[in-house]
């Protein structure tokens, strides 16, 4: 039987206490914390049937942007109107940043200690075979025909062997599945869906039929006022900042940069590292690849999106930036790094807030399956194989640490077969797959192994 009553309403405190703690506990990436978010609201506390879980993930998967916390936008917003989803949205970030916002700093101010050279040794190798494992999971999932493996394989030589942007990769990846879908949809039909429950648990407060509540009818006015809103909320931080500090000023370029990263999430966070990486580390080099490793390890072990290593990304460059520590006078560094980490954290998420409020009452009006268009199946094919790229660039950085004019390190190849092995043959958690290889990197660092 469900812990709550079906029938009484959920206050907004109640909500507001399950979500504060969700922000603090939502380890596992995505996939654990849809599935959290699935067995506590669906299964357990009984605030909305299966229909409309799926209903309401199916369209925040094909947003650009963190899936999860979109999708906890989206329920804030249908069970507590356009503050419920605000609030809800902003509870799933704030505490991942402030927690790596405080990391970012040890990070900075002792990351060259023996015990954190030694914890950062180990998982440096950890964090590449979890891309890899990214990959192969976002490719098994995807590639269901030679078409797609096409794809997948045209994406990985393209950034491989030319460099080409992101961005670029993306647009062909659309206009391939635009035509692909057209000729042959089948090929390209994807979905994604949690698996339906084969028994009726009982009432749901809202269920398949309940009707849409006032709030989540489509408007035109409210469309409007939500798209003046957001672009108001872009606009005012980009022309304060390009005209108090200039075009070129750090904080400006990093606003623009992430604004542009955060439309091109397609496929979740791995998909956009490729993208971070080609912008913060080699074109304004704002951090150095080893710096962008240690980053996604962070990343990895902190509450909340994955994609937060964006906070990480700004905080270095920030407190790395002569510029921006001129702004903040003898309390430059932190001051910097953490300025940074809230301006980019603004610019990365509120396309999503947007996307939720603009498209909600739209999905609302038209209850039914939401499946993968054919261009953002092909999208998500081509990210497999920019996602390979990644993990191998992450393995040339880890196991060649002086190039390959340098020697080969052994160890740091042994510790990533283990993490290997760890994943794909015992399937273990990622936290427990970093926790055992930072405890090898310390065995390392003191010369007990």
């Amino acid at each position: 039987m469900p812990d709550t009553d079906p029938s009484a309403p959920v206050s907004f405190r109640e909500a507001f206490r399950f979500w504060l703690k969700l922000g603090f506990i939502s380890f596992g990436g995505p996939a654990g914390q849809i599935s959290v978010m699935h067995q506590e609201l669906v299964e357990k506390r009984r605030w909305l049937s299966e229909g409309r879980f799926l209903h309401a993930l199916n369209y925040c998967m094909l947003l650009p942007g963190p899936e999860a916390q979109q999708l906890a936008t989206y329920l804030g917003w249908l069970m507590h109107r356009t503050w419920g989803g605000i609030v809800v949205g902003l509870l799933f970030v704030l505490p991942s940043l402030f927690i790596l916002i405080a990391l970012s700093w040890l990070y900075i101010a002792y990351g060259q200690t023996s015990l954190v050279a030694g914890l950062f040794f180990g998982v440096k190798p950890a964090v590449t075979a979890i891309v890899a494992q990214a990959a192969w999971r976002i490719g098994g999932r995807t590639l269901t025909n030679r078409w797609l493996w096409a794809i997948a394989a045209a994406a990985f030589i393209a950034i491989f062997t030319f460099a080409t942007p992101f961005p670029v990769i993306v647009g062909a990846a659309a206009v391939l599945g635009m035509l692909g879908g057209r000729w042959r949809p089948a090929w390209f039909a994807a979905g994604g869906r949690l698996r339906e429950s084969a028994k009726n648990r009982g009432p749901v407060l809202l269920d398949d039929h309940t009707p849409t509540p006032e709030h989540a009818l489509f408007r035109w006015l409210r469309l409007l006022r939500v798209a003046v809103a957001g672009a108001v909320l872009w606009l005012v931080p980009m022309i304060s900042l390009t005209m108090l500090l200039g075009w070129s000023h750090t904080l400006t370029q990093m606003g623009w940069f992430f604004t542009k990263a955060a439309l091109l999430t397609f496929g979740g966070a791995y998909a956009v590292l490729p993208y971070v990486y080609q912008g913060a580390v080699v074109h304004y080099g704002w951090l150095t690849a080893s710096q962008m490793i240690d980053g996604l390890a962070l990343g990895e072990t902190t509450p909340g999106p994955l994609i937060m290593v964006v906070a990480f990304v700004a905080f270095v460059g920030g407190s790395r930036s002569a510029s921006v520590q001129a702004l903040f006078g003898a309390d430059g560094p932190f001051l910097a790094g953490a300025v940074a980490a809230l301006l980019v954290t603004w610019f990365t998420f509120l396309p999503s807030f947007v996307f939720i409020l603009l498209g909600g009452p739209l999905v609302e009006s038209t209850h039914g399956d939401l499946k993968f268009t054919a261009p953002l199946t092909a999208i998500t094919a081509a990210v497999v194989g920019v996602i390979l790229n990644l993990a191998l660039f992450f393995g040339y950085h880890v196991f060649w640490p002086s190039g390959f004019a340098g020697a080969f390190d052994p160890v740091s190849a042994a510790i990533a077969l283990f993490a290997a092995l760890a994943l794909f043959r015992y399937r273990q958690s990622v936290m427990r797959v970093i926790a055992g290889c930072a405890l090898l990197g310390l065995l390392v660092q003191f010369g007990v192994w």
